[in-house]
């Protein structure tokens, strides 16, 4: 009999994040603090992160211990199965080898729960009494909800309007755990306020999204800022999936060949692969790919600059791939990717050579979807339905090529928020958006200038 599911007992949840700073081949470009180009400090952060985060942000330890009261947590849903994709496998007649790490066990049905509960409980030790925080697709915006409930901390969230529209059930599900809700750009926000004014029938962005939540915390004395993807951070507390993922390869016999995920910030991508970085810099041969929406292609078509995080300016600088701060993408599904920067870890091992990326079209991205719906049973959110795609290719190749590759996919959650998406899919209705070239040209217009420390 051939095995489906590789499992782990609660015994053998990491106890520990892995910090990547510390063995990275080259350092990371500092963060630059934009009024003065100095590098941020910690007190530069005070004002909207707890200092434990800030310290994590910018430690030197290659493992961080992961609280008792967050393991506790972790262990309604951690640890999450391996599984092998026998099925994917046999319909595309492929002697590949594909294993899927699946986060849609948790109790928000992604990944995000992994950083959700540790920022909550960090707000929590530091006295903090509400979080605002923004929320593309809806699954940071569940999480944050989710891990607030979990310490008795308000929450307050700005979601970008095109998912607020097509998404309800998460709004529903962040006013279930006890959060408050609100499309951006909203009135509640100076920022949100003054984009309503120049184009009040704005999809809005992430970058907007985040303008409102930080001012929001910076005006506020009983409220923090917390981030769902791209800080080190947040990267640290995924790495509790590529961990696991290493543990339970071993069990199945198995390292891969390639790992593929998909990025908008880049956090579970970033907590599946960054595990793996150690061996290859000691020279284990493993692929690693990252995509994203042909429509908001940060990593492909972005320069490596230092940018905002956000619309208004309001953030301190970060070198990183990116595509203005003020680009706002088409109104994709995938309303995760819809970020005009990438994570400075990523950008790092990017920009380093370590890892690929690749751009994918929505429509071929739910064909690939449906395929794997149909075969595995899972029905993936729209997000990872983009490094479906790119698994389905490569083991297609090894199909042509009768090598025998293991291919490891970071499957980030469901989409059972996500099957008005889905319908339009079936229904011939969804939409390839194309490479918005112009308008990308005018946000990179607007790049920052790094001033001279």
């Amino acid at each position: 009999m051939e095995t489906t599911k590789f499992t782990l007992t609660e015994q053998e949840i990491p106890t520990s994040w892995y910090n990547i700073l510390p063995d990275l081949p080259e350092p990371m470009p500092p963060v630059l603090h934009p009024a003065t180009g100095k590098p941020v400090v910690p007190d530069d952060l005070a004002p909207i992160f707890p200092m434990e985060l800030i310290m994590q942000e910018m430690s030197p330890e290659q493992y961080i211990e992961i609280p008792e009261e967050i393991q506790n947590i972790y262990r309604l849903w951690r640890p999450t199965p391996l599984f092998r994709a026998h099925r994917l496998e046999k319909a595309l007649d492929t002697p590949a080898k594909i294993f899927y790490k699946y986060e849609g066990v948790s109790p928000m049905g992604s990944h995000k729960g992994n950083t959700a509960v540790a920022q909550a409980y960090y707000n929590k030790q530091e006295g903090t009494k509400r979080i605002a925080t923004e929320t593309g697709a809806g699954q940071w915006g569940s999480a944050l909800s989710f891990g607030c409930n979990c310490f008795g901390l308000e929450c307050k969230v700005y979601m970008v309007r095109i998912s607020y529209d097509q998404k309800p059930y998460r709004r529903i599900a962040m006013e279930t755990w006890g959060a408050t809700c609100v499309p951006s750009p909203s009135k509640d926000t100076e920022a949100g306020r003054a984009i309503l004014a120049q184009d009040p029938d704005t999809s809005g962005s992430l970058g907007i999204a985040i303008s409102e939540a930080v001012e929001d915390a910076a005006k506020r004395e009983d409220t923090k800022y917390s981030l769902g993807s791209v800080l080190n951070h947040v990267l640290l507390h995924q790495t509790v999936e590529g961990l696991e993922a290493k543990k339970q390869l071993e069990k199945a016999d198995a390292y891969p060949d390639v790992i593929i995920g998909c990025v908008g910030g880049g956090s579970n991508f970033g907590g599946v692969l960054i595990p793996f970085i150690p061996d290859k810099l000691a020279g284990r041969k493993v692929r690693i790919i990252c995509t994203e929406p042909e429509s908001c292609p940060t990593m492909t078509r972005g320069p490596y600059a230092y940018d905002h995080g956000d619309v208004a300016g309001l953030t301190p600088l970060i070198k990183m791939y990116t595509l203005g701060h003020t680009f706002v993408p088409p109104p994709v599904h995938a309303g995760g990717l819809r970020y005009h920067g990438m994570s400075p870890i990523i950008s790092h091992l990017h920009h380093l050579g370590l890892i690929e990326a690749a751009a994918v079209h929505q429509v071929a991205a739910f064909k690939s979807a449906i395929t794997f719906a149909r075969t595995e049973g899972i029905i993936p959110a729209p997000e990872p339905a983009h490094a479906i795609k790119i698994v389905i290719d490569e083991a297609l190749a090894c199909k042509e090529s009768g090598e025998q590759k293991t291919i490891l996919l970071a499957l980030s959650g469901h989409g059972h928020f996500d099957l008005a998406a889905y319908d339009a899919y079936l229904s011939g209705k969804l939409i390839d958006y194309a490479y918005p070239g112009d308008k990308i040209e005018e946000a990179l217009s607007h790049l920052p200038t790094v001033p001279v420390a």
